[in-house]
């Protein structure tokens, strides 16, 4: 039989099965509130070795703590535009880890939908080596 993440259902195992694939996820994911600033809900264990910021960190900020002067003010658009209307994003630019250091991110942003209401925003990161 084949399984899919609706299969799954929500039972104590399958909800502990999830929790157990985004802590171990070799990718960074950031899972951010619904509201117009964003506020980071959660991050993983990966974001820290992303980024450097222990997930405790961010809890409460924004993600725009990874911008700065070379991150692209275009893709940022793209990124708003996708976020106000509710639809997916798939972009890369320069961040900047806690140190300072930039790096290449790529990311994807998708909604968390519940009744067709977004609750919520997940990230799914990494470092990529060209842009």
């Amino acid at each position: 039989m084949a399984y899919t993440i609706d299969t799954l259902g929500e039972t104590e195992t399958n909800i502990e099965l999830l929790k157990v694939l985004v802590e171990n996820s070799f990718d960074s994911i950031l899972i951010t509130d619904a509201t117009t600033e964003g506020e980071v809900i959660y991050a993983n264990n990966a974001f820290k070795k992303l980024t450097g910021y222990e997930p405790s960190e961010v809890i409460g900020k924004t993600p725009r703590i990874l911008q700065g002067v070379g991150t692209d003010e275009k893709v940022i658009d793209r990124l708003t535009a996708a976020l106000k209307s509710g639809t997916e994003f798939e972009g890369k630019a320069i961040n900047y880890k806690k140190d300072g250091t930039p790096f290449i991110m790529f990311w994807r942003v998708l909604p968390i939908k519940v009744d067709n209401k977004i609750e919520a925003w997940v990230a799914i990161q990494r470092e990529s080596s060209f842009i």
